[in-house]
């Protein structure tokens, strides 16, 4: 039963949800979508990323009922709670985060906390639909998680997905991660014709033929993700390039958005103003949300206390006489088309540019728009007058609902995705015997009375290099020092081709693991087979002495490196 039940969370920077399902493996069924914000008149597939705690940095609320509590709150209120949004795209380094009142949070905390609620609402959810009591050990789990991720950033959402009761320790194959193109295209494999907006009154479904290649561009809040498929005989799906991203996703259109404001309330007017009334400028912004999709002039309501802190310098009028593209048109701020696009340019080049890169060569013949940025007009028609002589333009009819639904279906078959592109150079620490000519004096050490060279980065799977569903790569150790009895083996990734050494600039290092080593009377040759494992979703290096089966391993999420 368990295993063919998935929940899947797509955790996006600035909209989240869920989709399950709990159909037998077997049977064919689409996944059910969780909808939001029946309470605030409105019926959405996702709810904003916002969450609010008070300020004791207790968990008050996520999603609608955040961000319309934390709008309602008056100066001093909103001033002592604690409230993020578009945070995803915050985690860093120091691992802290800042909410809206200038205080700061342990990111851990802020995460797992949204998890949380996610995870708790769709239990409650699955359970009120059928009467019964099912716990998180009887799902698999899915997150969403963007392609340009760093390892630490995918590493820090299985720890926050367990913080929040998600997965046990130990449990760990009950989480998959899935690369958010990724779920968006096995989606759209299945959608027909009319599943799809038609631009160029066409009506075009995604083929299905193996050989098919397409592009698929993931329209994030935070990320503009980008990759190829092709269709495999019996429709898996092979990764044809590494997958390459930016972060000029919507929200960047809301920064350019913010400037202008700033541009018209000029004489510290809006600084003085988002600093006052936090919580109003986040309206004014999910007010945009809907503005944006749109390709005419648009009406922005001036809030009134924006309008008071204006007045008291001047005229509002007057605030719009030094700026183009801007008119005052009683209590709205009137955009026009031709300065709402500008918004979209930097956005748009961006992915523009990415575009362009993909070799022609390739032999592909649709671009597939997904993601919340592609209900956008004018992304979508920038893209056809791009690209529509070349290829074919299909862009879902929900395309917010994509990745999620995309998701649940991954969680059921992983083996879908038979292809992969590594985004690492993956390899183990050798010995090698020392030549002066090839290697440096100081990795020189000596062992069995021979001279050997220490930290020699062998390659066991290149960067850009094809993998394959449950494929194993191998290479052979051999103890050195007859005295030794256990043998470290050490796995490092890089972004580099082809490194030389493991403590070269920009190798990581993964893991490592010891194996027992046999008696040297024994076998006086003792040899230690390792062996690397590429599954969805962890990676497995697993070392084995050949004498006497004694093993070693380690694992990690494949997903994550």
């Amino acid at each position: 039963m368990g295993d063919s039940y998935v929940i899947a969370i797509d955790f996006g920077t600035a909209y989240s949800g869920y989709a399950f399902n709990i159909t037998a493996r077997d049977e064919e069924s689409d996944p059910i979508l969780k909808r939001w914000g029946a309470k605030h008149g409105l019926d959405t597939p996702k709810t904003p990323t916002c969450i609010l705690f008070d300020q004791d940095e207790k968990f008050l609320s996520f999603g609608y009922e955040a961000k319309t509590t934390y709008i309602k709150m008056r100066g001093e209120e909103a001033k002592k709670h604690y409230f993020f949004q578009g945070f995803k795209m915050d985690l860093n380094r120091n691992l802290k985060i800042k909410a809206a009142n200038n205080k700061e949070m342990e990111a851990l905390e802020v995460f797992s906390e949204s998890l949380r609620f996610l995870k708790d609402d769709a239990l409650e959810t699955i359970n009120a639909k059928t009467r019964t009591k099912l716990t998180p050990s009887d799902f698999t789990w899915v997150l969403t998680v963007p392609t340009i991720w760093e390892f630490s950033a995918k590493q820090f959402m299985k720890k926050a997905a367990m913080k929040a009761g998600i997965i046990k320790k130990g449990d760990d194959k009950k989480l998959v991660m899935a690369l958010e193109p990724e779920a968006a295209s096995i989606w759209c494999k299945k959608l027909p014709a009319d599943g799809f907006i038609s631009e160029k009154h066409n009506t075009e479904s995604l083929d299905q033929t193996a050989g098919t290649r397409y592009i698929i561009v993931d329209c994030g809040g935070g990320t503009m993700d980008i990759t190829v498929h092709e269709v495999l005989e019996g429709g898996a799906l092979k990764e044809l390039i590494k997958t390459s991203g930016n972060n000029m996703g919507g929200q960047n259109v809301d920064r350019k958005l913010k400037k202008f404001l700033k541009e018209i309330f000029s004489d510290g007017v809006w600084d003085e103003y988002k600093k006052n009334y936090p919580s109003e400028v986040q309206k004014m912004m999910y007010d945009f949300t809907y503005l944006k999709q749109v390709d005419e002039d648009v009406e922005i309501t001036c809030p009134y206390n924006l309008g008071k802190l204006a007045r008291k310098k001047k005229s509002i009028e007057k605030f719009f006489e030094s700026v183009d593209g801007a008119s005052w048109n009683e209590g709205y701020i009137k955009i026009s088309q031709e300065k709402l696009r500008s918004f979209f340019d930097e956005s748009l080049q961006g992915i523009t540019k990415s575009l362009r890169e993909i070799k022609k060569d390739l032999n592909i013949g649709f671009i597939l728009l997904v993601g919340g940025f592609a209900e956008s007009q004018i992304l979508r028609q920038h893209i056809n007058e791009q690209f529509g002589e070349e290829y074919k333009i299909l862009c879902p009819v929900r395309p917010q609902e994509a990745i999620l639904r995309g998701a649940v279906e991954f969680g059921r078959n992983p083996k879908i995705v038979a292809f992969q592109r590594s985004r690492f150079t993956y390899g183990v620490a050798v010995l090698r015997r020392f030549d002066e000519s090839e290697h440096k004096q100081e990795k020189k050490i000596t062992a069995d009375g021979k001279e050997w060279c220490q930290d020699i980065f062998k390659i066991l799977l290149e960067e850009g290099e094809g993998v394959g569903w449950d494929e194993t790569r191998e290479h052979v150790l051999t103890a050195v020092d007859p005295k030794q009895t256990q043998m470290s083996v050490r796995l490092f990734r890089s972004k580099m081709k082809n490194p030389r050494y493991v403590d070269d600039w920009g190798v990581k290092d993964v893991g490592s693991f010891t194996v027992k080593l046999c008696d040297p009377e024994r076998n006086k040759e003792r040899k230690v087979k390792v062996e690397l494992k590429f599954g969805s979703p962890e990676i497995t290096a697993t070392g084995t002495d050949l004498s006497t089966g004694e093993k070693g391993s380690l694992k990690s999420e494949f997903k994550t490196l």
